[in-house]
């Protein structure tokens, strides 16, 4: 491995969330002494990723499935659904086991700074599923942030001719927090006590 090999390697790690410079210099050194035991079966599993992960056409999860696992469960309620910001709140809600319905990630939230309206996000989609009829509740489980409570008053203003109940994520959520940040214990909480957004 060149140190040009080395270099790439360092900005490619920095670039990831929660690693500056100092972290990827460190976490390639640990990679590079671990040749054979975690540096080979990551970039094989990484080649794997990028050739085989998809994203979910009914909910837009990652997976190597289309539909995903979740939306191909028929375990699963589908007169509930929860909607998200992005895959990773879709992850931290599976992981508190307290969900059991369908999802739909919108890609993002509304936000008039950055430039993203309602066609920038997953929103036709989700209007089209509720419209079908089948769909009796909406949960709007967006991160208690400006952008993410302006996106579910705009959502339940979308969806309320569709006769279904539109509910929020129940206070224990912090303002300005993300749901990939909180515990099991409040996000299954959090959903147990969800309320109308009426």
């Amino acid at each position: 491995m060149s140190q040009s090999d080395i270099d790439h390697l360092i900005q490619l790690l920095s670039k990831l969330p929660g690693l500056g410079p100092r972290s990827a210099r460190r976490a390639t050194l640990y990679l590079i002494s671990r040749r054979e035991s975690l540096l080979a079966p990551l970039a094989k599993a990484m080649a794997e990723a990028a050739a085989n992960v998809k994203v979910c056409g009914q909910c837009g999860n990652l997976d190597t499935t289309d539909p995903c696992a979740i939306c191909a469960d028929m375990k699963r309620d589908p007169s509930i659904l929860c909607v998200v910001e992005d895959v990773s709140d879709l992850w931290a809600l599976e992981r508190s086991e307290a969900f059991t319905g369908q999802y739909h990630v919108l890609g993002g939230t509304l936000s008039a700074l950055d430039g993203i309206g309602p066609d920038e996000l997953n929103i036709e989609p989700l209007v089209q599923r509720v419209n079908t009829g089948v769909i009796k509740e909406v949960i709007l489980a967006l991160n208690a942030t400006v952008d993410g409570q302006t996106t579910s008053h705009y959502l339940s203003d979308r969806l309320s001719e569709a006769g279904a109940q539109i509910t929020r994520l129940a206070h224990g959520v912090p303002v300005g927090g993300e749901l990939d940040y909180l515990d099991d214990g409040t996000l299954s909480a959090a959903l147990k006590s969800r309320r109308s957004m009426s």
